[in-house]
């Protein structure tokens, strides 16, 4: 069992593939790390030895930032940008798409379940 930056990697794939599953780590970037430590992208990640684990443990801790790390930075991104008001923060405040999308029909992802909005009833004579 390869447990890398706090990640528990499957056996049976591809060291290639098996590295995606750290956040922050995709097919371009495991490739890159698995050139540098020396092994085969087709080896599976049961078939690496500890020496091979270090080294890639080595490489992902010097260069990338990844799981927490990573993600608390993001986090501390969009905090700045709501906090100087620019309008992607305030987009982010709101819970709206922020590149430009339309939100009239679409959008449920950021905006949620639809909430039905009541009709105004007509006066009565």
């Amino acid at each position: 069992m390869a447990r890398i930056s706090g990640v528990d990697l499957p056996k049976n794939k591809r060291g290639v593939i098996g590295l995606t599953y750290i956040y922050g780590i995709g097919r371009s970037t495991a490739s890159k790390i698995l050139a540098g430590a020396n092994v085969s992208e087709d080896k599976k990640v049961s078939e690496w030895t500890d020496e091979e684990i270090n080294l890639i443990r080595q490489s992902i801790n010097d260069s990338f930032k990844v799981e927490g790390e990573l993600r608390s930075e993001i986090q501390l991104n969009i905090k700045r940008l709501m906090d100087i008001g620019c309008q992607r923060g305030i987009r982010h405040r709101l819970g709206l798409p922020l590149r430009g999308q339309r939100t009239k029909n679409n959008s449920r992802t950021r905006k949620g379940k639809k909430k039905t909005v009541a009709n105004k009833k007509k006066a009565t004579k």
